[in-house]
């Protein structure tokens, strides 16, 4: 059986590039810290994997701090905010502004931050769109971070981070401002200076990299003015903020994912664009209500709600004819609460709970499209038929 693969905003297929440079990355065995040959070897594979992410960032020449590797973007997106808070420079502010619609990595650490005293707000961002009025009213000199992602891992929303970042920069100069970019990396054009970003957190296995492999960009003002601490102490690897001994294996594969996704990002981000377009095309003649972002769009993301079908018996079914698709975030799949970001998007708790996920990535084509939406058809006739 053709098994068709439609989970790529969970993570991603391993790419050819990836799978050789951690091959060869697995005979070198020195640590990075070592100052023989072999952990000079070593440190050369993560400084080159480095430079490759630095360059995707369109930052050319980093300095030291600039890029830190983590473990996963859940920790990149903790040491961002956790380490921005606690910095040595901190103020003595504690509001944290951010959307009604993050992904759990950012809204169960901020709900842990208000039980420890800070005042966080939520900005709606119904439809898919930031509420740009209600964000205005809050910023004031209180302001300590404002922290949102670039696109919503579940509608595929593409939030304007650059326009709310610089309205939070010329009220509050002092707030850090922080977007997790793992759903934007590599499929939407961007760079931490044109979206007036101090930190962008982004993840290795979202653009065909391995699982275990995160990273943090850390504008260097924010280093020269020591407004970032870290929250994993030891050794000092990764200039003091993230002790451990790196992941060399992981990160020289996530260095050949992106590197070999630059070589054609243009390319695979209007391939992507093309299909998704198809996708909705073809999923409108169905018995399916889309739920399409008002403003701008992921190419990678579609949502839609089924006619009274609970998404994980849609779900189960389609995986057992080889099509895999998603009934929401992979990193909160296991809940008994209803999808905060489709809720934030405007659905009912039980339309979210009959939402399905579709999340391309270049490799896939309308053919595979095909397929799914038949298969949809066929399925809806049979569970229909199940529930009567």
């Amino acid at each position: 059986m053709r098994e068709i693969y439609l989970d790529n905003s969970a993570t991603t297929p391993l790419c050819d590039s990836a799978v050789k440079a951690m091959t060869e990355a697995m005979c070198v065995y020195g640590n990075p810290s070592s100052l023989h040959s072999s952990g000079l070897a070593a440190q050369k594979l993560v400084d080159e994997a480095r430079n490759i992410l630095g360059m995707a960032l369109g930052v050319r020449m980093l300095k030291p701090g600039q890029l830190v590797f983590t473990a996963s973007g859940t920790e990149a997106n903790n040491l961002a905010i956790r380490g921005s808070l606690f910095a040595k420079s901190r103020r003595v502010a504690n509001k944290i502004i951010t959307t009604d619609s993050e992904h759990p990595s950012v809204d169960n650490l901020l709900s842990k931050l208000e039980e420890e005293g800070f005042k966080v707000v939520r900005i709606p961002t119904r439809g898919g769109v930031l509420d740009m009025t209600a964000f205005e009213k809050e910023l004031d000199k209180n302001v300590a971070l404002v922290t949102m992602m670039m696109v919503n891992n579940e509608t595929g929303a593409l939030y304007d981070v650059g326009k709310a970042f610089s309205m939070a920069k010329a009220v509050c100069p002092e707030a850090v401002t922080h977007c997790d970019a793992v759903q934007g990396f590599m499929k939407v054009k961007f760079t931490p200076s044109n979206i007036k970003a101090d930190l962008v957190s982004i993840s290795s296995h979202k653009v065909h990299g391995p699982k275990g492999v995160g990273a943090l960009y850390i504008n260097p003002d924010i280093l020269k003015q020591r407004k970032m601490s870290p929250i994993v102490y030891g050794g000092g690897q990764e200039s003091g903020f993230r002790s451990g001994t790196e992941n060399v294996i992981g990160i020289s594969g996530c260095g050949a994912a992106v590197k070999e996704a630059l070589i054609n990002l243009e390319g695979n981000i209007s391939r992507m664009s093309s299909v998704r377009e198809y996708a909705l095309l073809k999923l409108s003649a169905l018995d399916v209500r889309l739920n399409t972002p008002l403003g701008k769009v992921a190419p990678h993301i579609i949502n839609f709600t089924l006619p009274n079908i609970k998404s994980e018996t849609m779900l189960h079914y389609l995986s057992s004819e080889g099509i895999y698709v998603s009934s929401g975030s992979a990193c909160s799949s296991h809940a008994n609460t209803p999808s905060r970001s489709l809720t934030a998007f405007g659905l009912s708790a039980s339309d979210a709970d009959c939402s399905l996920r579709v999340s391309l990535s270049e490799q896939i084509e309308e053919s595979d499209i095909d397929a799914l939406v038949d298969h949809l058809k066929m399925g809806l006739g049979v569970l229909m038929r199940i529930k009567r």
